[in-house]
Formats: structure tokens, sequence, C-alpha cells
């Protein structure tokens, strides 16, 4: 243990103490924190600017609709309104559509007894906002015009009509859902990305030293087994840290006044005690699976090149998380979501979201980690074989066959 805590502290300190970890600490909440408040800046303050023309046969169906559009876009589309149309009005806006002198325009035909036939040009197919926006408002207007029909007046339609506001919390009332939310899709993609890069940076370690030869010299009083658990732990105890200052940034940004006026009054992160515990734990399993794995692929390889064609292994069970995580949120408690929690490569990010987003019975909590540490101490069996052979292996890349006999020897 004295010569794995000795390899352990060598590579946190060599890690924390380069520019490019106190700019990576530093520059990436700044970053994270001007990129979401910019989207949320330019999401409240954007508006359509959209010209539309709307054709109708019946003026006040017309006049409905233009008003509904400016509601929903707070004035910023320009809506013009023909009423009744001329046998030149459609050739009239297809040559200004066509010109780029209007978005679009709605033909509102009637039909007796029903709905209108409703027809939408748009100029450009990849305006999809303003189509939606158009859509949402008919809808709106449609609906109207049927309660009224039902004999409802104007303003008792408009009364119930009325955007609902709510508000939304968890049984103690000093929790809010949104901000637990936030909390836990802000821990998922923070241990998602420390696995993917802290794995990679043990890869990486391995091939440097094994280029410089470093490991003939540190073999002959280290063990190849204590050398490689030196390794995870130091460069593990690195994310740590890294994700720790990065946690504290989320909490502290979304206190500041700016975050609090742009994501609204009362607005922050909120992390539970039992929301970090369970991160800690499924990040340190996670970075042992993944930091395990990506020992062997870099005691196999012999250059960043060949480590790149391999990393797929790695890549594709963190990508294959993110394609279920709607899955996840959408339905937690659903068999597939259940079923997948339990894979161990994909137990760590999807089995913690599952937790903080919902109760998981404590059973398949602790299965899954069962499963995990099962594996992990499989994978670690395996790494360690491959790593005490390959990291004296140079000048080729070997094949199956070679790993095979790498695994039988004692």
């Amino acid at each position: 243990m004295h010569n794995v805590w000795l390899i352990a502290r060598r590579e946190y300190l060599e890690r924390i103490r380069t520019r490019g970890f106190l700019i990576a600490t530093i520059l990436i909440p700044l970053l994270m924190g001007g990129g979401i408040a910019t989207s949320i800046l330019i999401a409240k303050h954007a508006k359509s600017n959209s010209r539309i023309v709307i054709v109708s046969q019946d003026m006040r169906l017309g006049q409905d609709l233009k008003e509904q559009l400016a509601r929903d876009t707070d004035g910023g589309m320009q809506v013009n309104l023909i009423s009744p149309p001329s046998a030149n009005t459609r050739p009239s806006l297809e040559r200004m559509i066509h010109k780029k002198d209007l978005d679009g325009y709605i033909t509102l035909t009637p039909v007796n007894g029903g709905r209108p036939q409703i027809t939408y040009r748009q100029g450009s197919s990849a305006d999809l906002a303003t189509r939606e926006t158009v859509q949402e408002s008919l809808g709106k207007v449609l609906e109207r015009e049927r309660l009224i029909q039902q004999g409802m007046s104007s303003k008792d339609v408009d009364a119930m009509m009325r955007p609902v506001e709510m508000t939304s919390s968890n049984a103690a009332p000093e929790d809010n859902t949104s901000a637990n939310f936030a909390g836990a899709y802000t821990l998922f993609f923070l241990m998602y990305l420390v696995i993917m890069l802290y794995g990679m940076n043990v890869a990486r370690s391995i091939i440097e030293e094994k280029t410089s030869r470093v490991f003939e010299v540190m073999l002959a009083t280290v063990k190849p087994a204590q050398m490689m658990a030196g390794k995870v732990i130091g460069v593990g105890s690195v994310g740590l840290t890294q994700v720790s200052i990065w946690m504290l940034a989320a909490v502290l940004l979304t206190a500041t006044p700016i975050m609090a006026y742009l994501l609204g009054a009362g607005a922050h992160i909120s992390l539970s005690a039992a929301q970090v515990a369970y991160f800690l734990v499924f990040f340190l399993l996670g970075y042992l699976l993944y930091s395990a794995m990506a020992a062997a692929l870099g005691a196999m390889t012999n250059s960043e090149q060949e480590l790149q064609q391999l990393n797929m292994f790695l890549v594709m069970p963190l990508a294959a998380c993110m394609v279920a995580l709607p899955l996840v949120l959408n339905a937690p408690a659903s068999l597939p979501a259940r079923i997948i929690s339990f894979i161990p490569f994909c137990a760590p990010l999807l089995m913690y979201m599952r937790i903080s987003v919902s109760p998981v019975p404590w059973y398949e909590i602790v299965g899954s980690i069962a499963v995990m540490v099962a594996t992990i101490y499989a994978v670690l069996w395996v790494s360690s074989r491959i790593y005490r052979v390959g990291i004296l292996m140079y000048g080729k890349k070997p094949n199956l066959t070679e790993i095979r006999r790498w695994l039988r020897y004692s």
C-alpha cells in the first residue's frame, strides 16, 4: 500500500499543479454558466420577426387569428390581414415570397357546418418555429370560436383559456422539484464528463510512460498491479477534486443575483445529502470500471493514434447512457429503465439518475451496486493481467490471440 500511495500521490500532484488543470477548473464553470445565461437571455428576449399574411373570407376569424399571433409572439411577428381576398391576392403573395419580402401566408376558407379549411404556405421549409407558432395560435382561435358558438360570452372564453400558473414541489415544503431536477441533471453530466475524460487520462498516462521507458525503471521496485492501482487512484482523486469544485461553483453561481434574474426568483440548484452520497458512490464505481478498461487499452497500445482507434470501447457505453436517458427520465419505474440501470456499464449514470428523479427500492440499489462491484472485480482481473505484460510490449499492436496468451500468464 505504501508503493500504491506514493504512485497515487505523484499522479495527483503532477496533474493538479499543471496550468491545464487550473484553466479547466476555472474556465469550464464560467463557460457553462455563461452559456446557460446567454441561451436563457436570448430565449427570453428573442422575438419572432416573421412576416405573415392572413387571407380569410371571414373578417372576424382573420382578425382573431391576427390578435392571437400578436399575443403569442409579444408583438414580434408582423401580421397583415387581407379580407376578403381578390383573384390577384394569391399570385401577389407568391411573388412576395419569391422575392423574400414575405415569410408565409395563411389561407382560411370557410366550410359550411365545420371548421374552415386551413392552408399555410411558408417560404422556408426550415422555419419550423414560425409554423409551430401559427399552428398553436390557430388551435386557440378555433377553440375560442367553438366555445362562442356553444353560447359562451367572449369574456368567459378568455377567462377560461387564460394560461394556468402552477408551482411544483416534493412532499417536503422546502424542496423544489425544478431545483432538485436541475441538481440531478448537473451531477449526471459532471459524472459523464469526468468518467470519460479521466478514464482516458489513465490510458494516456500509461502510453506516455511506456514511450519514455519509465516503466522499466519503476518495475525494479514496484509491482505492475501496484503501479496500475496507484494510477487509477491518483487520477481518480484529481477528477473527484475537480468535480467538487465544479459542484460548489454551480451552487454558488445559481445563487448570484444575475442568475436569479435570468432563471427567475428563487431559482437555484438543490443538492440533498442523499444525492451527493449516491453521486460519490456511483462516480467511484463508474470511474473504477472505466479506468480499469482504459488502463488495459493503454497497455495494449503504443501511441495516441492507436488509442484513438480503441477508445470506442469507452465512448460507446457512455453514449448508450445518453441515448437511454430520456427513457429513464420519462418512465424511471418502467421495466426497460429498470433493466438498463442494472447493466454494469450504464448503471453508474442511469441508476443514479433513477434514484435522483424517483424513489427506487433499496434492493434494486443494492443489486445494482453488487453487479457493478462484481463486474469491476472481473474487469480489474483481466486488465491487471493485460497491464503487467502489455506495458513492456513495444512496436506492435497485439491481436486477440496474443491477448488471450497474456491472460494465461501466471
